[in-house]
């Protein structure tokens, strides 16, 4: 008989959260989104796309705010990459950006039971969105997230989580534990999120502390290429940067 990881139906459906304002990123975010901001020659929400379309991803949800005509106008309906994009538009419907928990809040509408997430500034071309992990997370019903996490970079040396021996997150993994950086790549189940109003601001991070601290968020480490691109040095940097990180 198959085993119940290999039943489980695929995801199909991700998030890309991509209304930030980019404060460190400026001048260059004054006038173009940072997730339209290219790399090696194309927008890095663009690489998360192709990534996903490859994976067999069929939905994705953009959730926008700042200058966020300018990111429908790019992508279209996705069907350039055999992709069906929709748009959560929170500057349009709440005055601007509702945080990464208030943003996927407000799109639950539009996204399945259980869903990846990015988000649209980070450069990982690299990731698969494995369909077998994604299967072994829908049989799992308790729990709530599952993450990948990275070294930790020189802005965040404490790290945020830790790895148990059984593939739960930890809060506090001990002095014989190393912790590690959320590298904002996920697989979510709606109920970490639909506990709040649809327009209300919160961050993802103590959502994602209780959850772990509820034992519900499985994680793993995350070894190919990661990139946070916060400020134009670190852009330019990466952009100057032989295309080893590119997938063939």
């Amino acid at each position: 008989m198959p085993s119940p990881i290999l039943r489980a139906q695929p995801v199909r459906c991700a998030m890309v959260l991509a209304a930030g304002r980019g404060e460190r990123m400026r001048p260059l975010s004054d006038r173009t989104p940072k997730p339209l901001l290219p790399v090696h020659g194309k927008p890095l929400i663009v690489w998360h796309l192709e990534a996903m379309a490859r994976a067999g991803i069929e939905r994705v949800v953009v959730n926008t705010a700042w200058l966020e005509e300018q990111i429908p106008a790019a992508l279209g309906d996705g069907s350039r990459w055999g992709l069906s994009i929709r748009y959560s538009m929170e500057g349009r419907d709440h005055g601007g950006a509702l945080e990464t928990a208030g943003g996927i809040a407000k799109a639950l509408p539009l996204l399945d039971e259980l869903f990846w997430l990015v988000s649209g500034d980070i450069h990982a071309p690299q990731f698969g969105y494995d369909v077998r992990r994604a299967a072994a997370f829908a049989v799992r019903p308790e729990r709530l997230a599952h993450l990948w996490l990275v070294p930790n970079p020189d802005f965040h040396p404490e790290g945020d989580f830790g790895i148990g021996a059984d593939g739960l997150a930890l809060l506090d993994p001990g002095p014989e534990r190393h912790r590690w950086t959320y590298g904002n790549l996920a697989l979510v189940r709606r109920e970490l999120c639909a506990h709040l109003p649809a327009g209300q601001k919160a961050a993802l991070g103590p959502l994602l502390r209780a959850a772990v601290h509820e034992r519900r968020v499985g994680a793993e480490i995350y070894a190919g290429a990661w990139h946070n691109l916060g400020t134009p040095a670190q852009l330019a940097a990466l952009d100057a940067s032989a295309g080893a990180t590119i997938p063939r």
